[in-house]
């Protein structure tokens, strides 16, 4: 069995830490002892909590673009299909999770840091932009097949798609409920499926 690193166990420690807690609130001794390394084992690995945060961005991209690519959306031939159960399937990522599991990281962290700290602003703005074109090539596929003639592009729709979900999350830490952000994501749905409806038309 393969062993998990201090590297990796301090990387998904950040990840379940700041999620929770937020990036500033979060400790180099906070992160230490979730991960159950010494702060030597930290240092070694990492120059600060900063340089942390911004290889816990691209971990965090990398997890999950894993999970997405192995997603079963990608199963549907017809395009339009795959978007809509990419919607469907963001919104069972949901199911079962507290509140903080069900939530971004990199938004997370974005919102605390895009004026303070621009080496994290960037890691997370690489990471959302970096799925984001992954969901604009389905667009891509999807628009050419059912609504070429559509004035909208697929890039703008695909940024649209992670900030009704980043926004998303927000409600639902406001109102410490994760309900509202399954309706969100509801009406993302909707809206997907009333443009293409509507791009054929015109």
């Amino acid at each position: 069995m393969l062993q998990t690193t201090a590297k990796t166990k301090l990387l998904n420690a950040a990840l379940s830490m700041v999620r929770t807690t937020g990036y500033e609130a979060t400790s180099v001794d906070d992160l230490c002892r979730a991960a159950g390394v010494t702060k030597g084992a930290f240092f070694h690995h990492f120059r600060s909590k900063e340089d942390l945060a911004v290889a816990a961005a691209g971990h965090w991209s990398t997890v999950t673009g894993a999970m997405f690519a192995a997603a079963p959306y990608h199963s549907y031939e017809d395009p339009l299909d795959q978007l809509i159960a990419y919607i469907d399937f963001r919104a069972e990522l949901l199911d079962g999770r507290s509140l903080p599991e069900a939530t971004c990281l990199l938004g997370t962290m974005v919102q605390e840091t895009y004026a303070s700290n621009p080496a994290i602003r960037d890691a997370c703005e690489a990471g959302i932009s970096g799925h984001a074109e992954t969901v604009a090539a389905i667009i891509t596929a999807a628009k050419n097949r059912h609504a070429p003639r559509a004035s909208w592009s697929a890039e703008s729709l695909a940024l649209h798609t992670q900030a009704v979900l980043q926004g998303a999350f927000i409600l639902a830490k406001a109102r410490n409920d994760i309900a509202i952000a399954r309706e969100s994501i509801l009406h993302l749905r909707r809206y997907v499926e009333l443009l293409f409806h509507h791009g054929k038309e015109d």
